[in-house]
């Protein structure tokens, strides 16, 4: 006896809520910016009256977050090598220096500095204030030297130092995943260590380390709030001194809104960059399968344009 099996085709139900909750969810996104809108155009005042001095202040937090940065690049570039070193006491030296910053707070080592190291320095006769003063004095331009210059120094300092240990794994991690055959070769063909290094190793471990190295960079930029304490005046220090004296609980409410909006104007063109840069140098190490997936999107794109593009096939992707 023949048995017959009949085969049904589950039809996927149709979600005509979805549509709805996207309507509601742009309509709700559209509220909220007009109301926010609304909310700054009633403080147009404050924002005529304190918004130059916070431009200022954000010039003096992305300055110091520059220096602080280069600084611990090459902290966490020498942190790296020495975690690397053939020798087992450079990468000790290194690997305490790693654990015991990473392992204690930004503020204790930023008071360490200043306090700490910054007054036996001083006891000895070194003073940044005063070094930098008769520096600029040769230039008749010491009055750019700030009073507070003493804090910028040990402020710059200390993040730099912090942050480098970071860095340090951040480049270790990174040198480290690049393939080691590729190093080999590169000895095979007549180059030296430090060539390799410089030539094969570190242009491919620069595209791995952006996207954290970038992450660090904007955690600097909102940790060199903590040079207040320091007495520098940044961007924190700024936004409080205008807001704490205010009595008036909405006005000073909005004078925070104010310095985090200027924070977020810093940062997140900085988050963009890392996507780009990201994006950008990730294209040369895509599969033969994924350029043709990118090549045929760009396309997609241009034709959507109204652009022209050259077309390549995929047997010359693949030949690639």
């Amino acid at each position: 006896m023949q048995q017959t099996q009949t085969i049904t085709t589950v039809e996927p139900r149709t979600r005509n809520w979805l549509p709805v909750i996207n309507a509601l969810y742009y309509l709700v996104l559209a509220i909220a910016l007009i109301g926010f809108g609304y909310y700054l155009y009633s403080n147009l005042s404050l924002i005529t009256l304190y918004l130059p001095f916070l431009l200022q202040a954000a010039g003096i937090t992305v300055g110091i977050s520059v220096v602080s940065m280069v600084l611990a690049v090459i902290l966490g570039l020498i942190g790296a090598l020495a975690r690397l070193s053939r020798f087992a006491l450079i990468r000790g030296i290194a690997l305490v220096y790693v654990e015991v910053v990473r392992g204690t707070p930004i503020l204790v080592q930023l008071l360490l500095w200043y306090y700490g190291i910054g007054q036996v320095l001083s006891t000895h006769g070194f003073d940044p204030y005063t070094f930098a003063f008769n520096f600029m004095t040769v230039f008749q331009s010491n009055s750019l030297v700030p009073l507070a210059f003493s804090g910028f120094f040990y402020g710059i300092i200390g993040l730099s130092f912090n942050y480098g240990a970071y860095l340090t794994e951040v480049f270790r991690a990174g040198i480290e995943s690049v393939n080691k055959g590729q190093a080999e070769a590169a000895l095979s063909l007549g180059m030296n260590s430090r060539q390799t290094m410089r030539h094969i190793v570190l242009p491919q471990a620069v595209r791995i380390t952006i996207p954290p190295f970038t992450n660090y960079f904007i955690t600097l930029v909102q940790d060199s709030a903590l040079l207040t304490v320091l007495g520098v005046a940044e961007l924190e220090q700024t936004t409080g001194a205008f807001a704490d004296p205010l009595i008036d609980p909405n006005q000073k409410l909005f004078i925070y809104i104010l310095g985090a909006m200027v924070y977020l104007a810093i940062c997140y063109p900085l988050s963009l960059l890392a996507r780009f840069l990201e994006a950008r140098l990730g294209r040369a190490y895509q599969t033969s399968g994924e350029k043709i997936d990118a090549l045929k999107a760009d396309m997609l794109t241009a034709d959507m344009l109204g652009k022209q593009v050259v077309s390549f096939s995929e047997d010359e992707g693949d030949s690639e």
